[in-house]
């Protein structure tokens, strides 16, 4: 039977238009991967920089499918206008996600690219041992 292995880890990935650019679609986030077969509780943001864009752009925040831990919001409004420590869509209260493989966190960025903007994304998840 499986169990708990030691206590919940914290997977950081981080976003820096200087670095990764901003083009529609999406971006595999620089930082940790969560394992297969991790259980995910809750996701949460840091923006330093808020994004900007030329129209009106969007990021969704995805780990097992495209935006599970973050719904498409527009960068004008919540999470993502104004600087400071955020949660996303996925919270302690959501319903858990299980990798089914090791996975990338990603931001998916529609309706317009991206032209700055800088955020770091932690992502709380526990491991079965087997």
């Amino acid at each position: 039977m499986p169990y708990i292995e030691d206590s919940a880890r914290w997977a950081r990935a981080y976003y820096d238009f200087a670095v990764d650019g901003g083009a529609q679609g999406t971006i595999a986030l620089r930082g940790d991967k969560i394992p297969q077969g991790a259980i995910i509780t809750e996701a949460l943001l840091h923006v330093d920089t808020v994004p900007t864009s030329g129209g009106a752009a969007t990021i969704g925040i995805g780990s097992e499918g495209a935006t599970d831990l973050q719904s498409a919001a527009a960068i004008s409004g919540a999470p993502w206008s104004s600087a400071g420590a955020k949660r996303l869509t996925m919270t302690a209260t959501s319903a858990p996600i299980k990798t089914t493989a090791a996975r990338s966190i990603s931001a998916v960025v529609g309706t317009a690219d991206l032209t700055g903007g800088k955020f770091s994304v932690l992502v709380r998840y526990l491991e079965l041992a087997s």
